[in-house]
């Protein structure tokens, strides 16, 4: 049994990544690939790097950052009220857990063309199917979270003569905030699937009209820049939110 160290693990996959890029390369050379449907990594280059020396990405980047950062904030913030207001108002909870899991049980991407005919084909529609998504998830991981606090410690507190805003403050809020920093990277995925797909659907900038525009000309080559570009993005975004999970929850 081979005994790998974890702390290479990168370099691995970063070797194993660069080796799968080069047959990649050399099927394409060799002609065994369709360059329509899968041109090789060099011409994927070409296409993004162009993108980038002509500046017109930037544009389309702006776009989709305002539309996904914008759902998402507006997301947490709404799926956190809602979820602590559910969790703690037994009639709430009645009213707005069926609504909710009706929501969960559709896909959300479908109502994209619906926003667009509500809100139009600019930044609003985005925004509005980023919240969806977003909302959804954020007030049922509070709604559940609250739910799974230990009813000893709430009845610790309120022993100690505690009322609903000391419960709020030291019990439910630190317990919203360990759940809502768990899910934060599923959230950034799910804002930006929004944005993308509204753009996909009706739009007239950003990385998802740009995914549209190279379909529509049959371009794989920009295809493939543009999905390695939105994997970049979110990436980086994983990272950040990654550093702020453990800054915020060191405690824990």
């Amino acid at each position: 049994m081979i005994l790998l160290d974890p702390r290479y693990t990168w370099m691995r996959q970063l070797t194993g990544f660069a080796v799968l890029l080069a047959i990649w390369e050399a099927a394409g050379r060799a002609g065994m690939l369709n360059p329509m449907y899968a041109p090789s990594p060099s011409r994927v280059g070409a296409a993004l790097g162009e993108l980038f020396s002509d500046g017109r990405i930037w544009p389309h980047l702006d776009a989709t950052f305002t539309a996904a950062l914008g759902g998402l904030a507006l997301g947490i913030a709404v799926g956190i009220v809602l979820g602590v207001v559910a969790a703690l108002v037994r009639l709430v909870a009645e009213l707005l857990e069926p609504v909710m899991t009706l929501l969960n049980a559709i896909p959300r991407v479908i109502l994209a063309p619906l926003f667009v005919i509500w809100l139009g084909v600019g930044l609003p529609s985005k925004v509005a199917l980023s919240f969806i998504l977003v909302a959804v998830l954020i007030f049922f991981t509070v709604f559940t979270g609250i739910r799974q606090i230990d009813r000893r410690l709430v009845e610790r507190v309120i022993t100690l003569g505690g009322d609903r805003r000391s419960l709020v403050r030291h019990v439910y809020l630190p317990s919203v905030a360990a759940w809502v920093l768990g899910s934060l990277k599923v959230a950034v995925g799910f804002a930006f699937t929004g944005a993308c797909v509204g753009e996909f659907v009706a739009a007239s900038r950003g990385l998802g009209y740009l995914l549209s525009f190279a379909q529509s000309t049959y371009n794989a080559a920009l295809m493939f820049a543009l999905i390695l570009l939105i994997l970049v993005v979110v990436l980086v975004i994983f990272g950040v939110a990654g550093r702020l999970e453990r800054y915020l929850l060191r405690w824990t």
